[in-house]
């Protein structure tokens, strides 16, 4: 007997209308797949189709992203699902939207994590209710103009502990919300002791600037920032007291790096999605593409990409759930994904030919997007020597 949903229907619907192939969704609890369904039927028929007026505008959509906290995806973090449910909850807002998916894993990966795991109990009680329903937002501020890839040991955002205040100076780049969000957790190297810290900044406090960073082929939506912090003053309780070096960090980074994976997974899903509408409405040469052999082949590539990387993402979030995950996993899905995401949304936008560069046909939208999947948490290339330098036990970093 095949699960619900995939048989064909009266009206000629095609089996395996939710493209899962591989049965992934099955996997997850009764419960949990029932709230999966209804979350992921919200986000196609609301999310979706509003999603394309804003990535064209470049514009935030505050009245969506509060019916999306309604459904609980501020507290995915938190709230005691699985960890293959919480990834699934990612690849669906990842189909729906890249931008939004960005937001949602950001925000309950390195925001609601960090402050969860490494916060102390007055910086809980402060901030977790109103991230928990997104009518409060934070911005994880850690990457400079001048170092992205070495941030690690490059970083140069100082802090100064005086009479009771921590003074910071710095720049950061490409801040995902740094322009609407109620305050950032800024990463700054202590003058003191030179250990890289965490510091929650409030958005309003004097000294803090945020421009928009603007004309972006992908992720329009997002609202990425370019951070001044000139002098800007916060109580001395605003240091993370678990975020006193950066290696407490580390397995948050870790997991925020897996995540992308999740993403790469749902931008294929779309690219699907839209792919095989196109084929089944479009006529050339008297008949519906889809009954043209190269365009079955490169639907069957997409979805093969996609199902591949559900796989594999299903796998890491079991390594994950049993405590297992190390950086080197994570790197190899965060550039196993968003390398086959930027195949399969190529070939789906040379399947819709003409109209696959305009974003009213959704492609060219989601072909902008994958080009930012592949760049961050980690570019491509260096994911890939993560993963080099753990099969070779040789750095080729420099």
């Amino acid at each position: 007997m095949q699960p619900q949903g995939r048989e064909h229907d009266a009206a000629g619907t095609p089996p395996f209308a939710d493209a899962d192939l591989m049965y992934i969704a099955d996997l997850l609890p009764a419960a949990e797949r029932e709230r999966y369904l209804d979350i992921r039927a919200f986000l196609q028929s609301t999310v979706r189709p509003a999603s394309i007026d804003y990535w064209n505008r470049e514009e935030f959509p505050f009245g969506l992203v509060a019916e999306m906290g309604k459904r609980g995806l501020g507290i995915l973090q938190t709230d005691g699902t699985s960890t293959l449910f919480k990834g699934l909850m990612y690849v669906e807002v990842a189909r729906a939207d890249v931008s939004l998916s960005a937001l949602v894993g950001i925000h309950n990966e390195l925001i609601v994590g960090m402050i969860d795991s490494l916060g102390s109990e007055e910086q809980k009680q402060r901030w977790l209710p109103g991230l928990a329903t997104f009518t409060q937002l934070g911005a994880f501020a850690l990457t400079e103009p001048d170092h992205g890839s070495d941030i690690a040991g490059g970083l140069e955002t100082t802090a100064r502990l005086v009479d009771g205040e921590w003074v910071i100076n710095g720049a950061k780049r490409w801040i995902g919300a740094g322009t609407i969000a109620d305050f950032a957790l800024v990463w700054a190297r202590d003058q003191a002791d030179g250990q890289i810290k965490g510091f929650i900044v409030e958005t309003d406090r004097p000294g803090y600037r945020a421009s928009k960073i603007a004309n972006k082929i992908g992720l329009r939506i997002m609202q990425n920032a370019d951070i001044v912090l000139d002098g800007v003053r916060i109580p001395e309780s605003n240091l993370l007291p678990g975020a006193t070096d950066f290696t407490k960090a580390n397995s948050l980074l870790r997991d925020s790096r897996a995540w992308v994976g999740w993403q790469g997974a749902g931008i294929q899903l779309a690219a699907f999605d839209v792919a095989r509408a196109y084929s089944l409405e479009r006529r050339q040469f008297g008949k519906e593409l889809a009954r043209f052999q190269l365009v079955q082949q490169q639907l069957a590539e997409i979805l093969g990409n996609a199902s591949a990387s559900l796989a594999l993402m299903a796998q890491l979030a079991r390594i994950q759930a049993d405590g297992k995950l190390d950086m080197a996993q994570a790197a190899m899905a965060k550039s196993t994904c968003t390398r086959l995401a930027r195949a399969s949304v190529a070939m789906g936008r040379s399947l819709l030919g003409g109209n696959g560069i305009s974003a009213d046909y959704e492609m060219g939208k989601l072909f902008g997007d994958a080009e930012i999947l592949y760049t961050y948490e980690g570019s491509y290339e260096i994911n890939s020597l993560i993963v080099g330098r753990a099969v070779t036990g040789k750095s080729a970093f420099v």
